[in-house]
């Protein structure tokens, strides 16, 4: 018999799927606890995620070990410069036996998409990228072909200030629920990680020795059906939109986010309240999730960039002169 949760928290069964998947991808992901949790939190919303970082930090193997505790499909797409739009999505095949065309789907068409340095590949080839992230299909000789859910895209990038990368349309930022930057690990978790790997006991071969069960596609959308019922307050409802509309009344920056932005802190904020094992939204959730969601939807002015100030530091100034309400 299940479990009846307490006034205010969520069910045990919904507590423990969030801690596999949360403790099973930091067996093989070392120091980057924020990263993961912040992946967790897109997974749980329906989001899309934008994993930026040098070469070597682990974006790819992140991606792959959510992958592991995740029983649906996975597939990988390594974006280069002659990569074209077709070769994602698929496309049509003339069988001259039968005298008709016949589609050929993509790996497009998966769970859980890897989009292994996105920025390598020129803006055709990412705009292909579109339809499917905003609608959750592809279209084909003008049939539309809908997803399996659930189906999410984890693209990863390198800074464009390396070498052959190309810039992302804006269009397809904004359809990325989160920016995740991948910092260096910490000096422990660095030391921990060079030992066990030189030792043999942590590679990506070995991976499923690390995770040895998945939970399956509709546990997944059991999961993000309940971060939509979680309950969320007018007061702080109020609070998301008035920090994103500050975003747009400031001369530190030239572009502020768009509505999406203020959908996507709400959702991001539903899940990060599930995640602490809480079914309503606290204030501090709205802040916690805010900068992943709006990093890359906001253009700062031509002054704050010649001063060297970041988007995460103009809207951490931000953040702090709009009122937070008392609930």
């Amino acid at each position: 018999m299940n479990q009846e949760p307490e006034m205010g928290s969520t069910s045990p069964q919904t507590d423990q799927q969030i801690e596999f998947l949360r403790s099973s991808i930091k067996k093989v992901l070392l120091g980057q606890d924020d990263v993961i949790d912040q992946v967790l939190i897109a997974l749980l919303c329906k989001g899309h995620v934008l994993l930026e970082g040098l070469p070597g930090l682990g974006k790819t193997l992140l991606v792959k070990a959510l992958a592991t505790c995740f029983s649906g499909q996975f597939k990988r797409i390594q974006f280069t410069p002659d990569l074209m739009p077709a070769d994602m999505t698929g496309h049509a095949i003339y069988d001259m036996q039968k005298g008709k065309f016949n589609i050929r789907k993509g790996p497009i068409f998966t769970n859980l998409l890897l989009a292994d340095e996105i920025n390598r590949a020129p803006a055709k080839t990412q705009a292909a990228l579109l339809e499917v992230m905003q609608e959750k299909q592809v279209t084909i000789e003008g049939k539309p072909y809908p997803m399996t859910p659930p189906f999410m895209v984890l693209a990863t990038q390198n800074p464009i200030e390396q070498e052959g990368t190309y810039p992302l349309p804006e269009a397809e930022l904004d359809r990325f629920l989160l920016k995740v930057f991948i910092d260096y690990p910490g000096f422990e978790d660095e030391k921990q990680l060079v030992s066990s790997v030189t030792s043999g006991q942590l590679a990506i071969e070995n991976m499923n020795d690390h995770i040895t069960q998945a939970i399956g596609s509709e546990d997944i959308l059991q999961l993000q059906k309940i971060t939509q019922e979680i309950a969320i307050d007018e007061q702080v409802l109020d609070y998301a939109v008035r920090l994103v509309q500050a975003t747009r009344n400031t001369s530190t920056i030239l572009k502020g986010a768009g509505p999406r932005a203020s959908i996507g802190i709400v959702s991001a904020a539903k899940a990060w309240a599930l995640m602490n094992k809480r079914n309503f939204v606290l204030p501090d959730d709205i802040k916690q999730v805010s900068i992943p969601v709006m990093r890359h939807r906001i253009l700062l002015s031509p002054e704050s960039e010649i001063e060297g100030f970041t988007p995460d530091r103009i809207l951490n100034q931000l953040i702090q002169t709009v009122d937070t309400p008392k609930v």
